[in-house]
């Protein structure tokens, strides 16, 4: 049996005109790295005369990246938030995420902050925090 272990896994981004160089998150939240929705592949359309039709759309991939409170890559994500309220723009990302436990990476392309989570909520602990970035398209591809 192989391992599925996420420990070893690398999530690189790099923000255009924000931060060119990628970076590496780290200080993940100890029950969630990220989450993505599924994706609604075909859009369906049922006739009145009972005959369902399909056809192909394009659709984003809308992603959750969980940071405990205290990790330092909390502090890309306020400067990619408050570089687009100062800017009245938005800044884009690229990423990769590599999987070493299963042999995968995916090719981020396009991506948005979506998502911004202003501050951790405060609990008995502070909890972590949850961004989203809704991406053009996540290739897979064998490493």
């Amino acid at each position: 049996m192989g391992s599925i272990t996420s420990a070893n896994s690398i999530y690189t981004l790099a923000v255009t005109g924000l931060f060119p160089a990628p970076f590496q998150l780290q200080g993940f939240s100890a029950e969630d790295i990220f989450t993505t929705q599924a994706l609604a592949s075909v859009e369906t359309l049922m006739g009145l005369d009972g005959i369902l039709s399909g056809g192909f759309v394009y659709v984003p991939v809308v992603q959750s990246i969980s940071l405990q409170a205290d990790s330092a890559s909390n502090n890309l994500f306020d400067q990619w938030y408050q570089a687009q309220q100062i800017a009245k723009d938005v800044y884009t990302a690229e990423g990769v995420i590599i999987l070493q436990s299963i042999g995968k990476k995916w090719n981020l392309s396009n991506g948005f902050l979506s998502s911004y989570p202003p501050m951790p909520d405060a609990a008995k602990t502070l909890r972590p925090r949850r961004f989203a970035i809704t991406w053009n398209s996540m290739n897979p591809a064998n490493i």
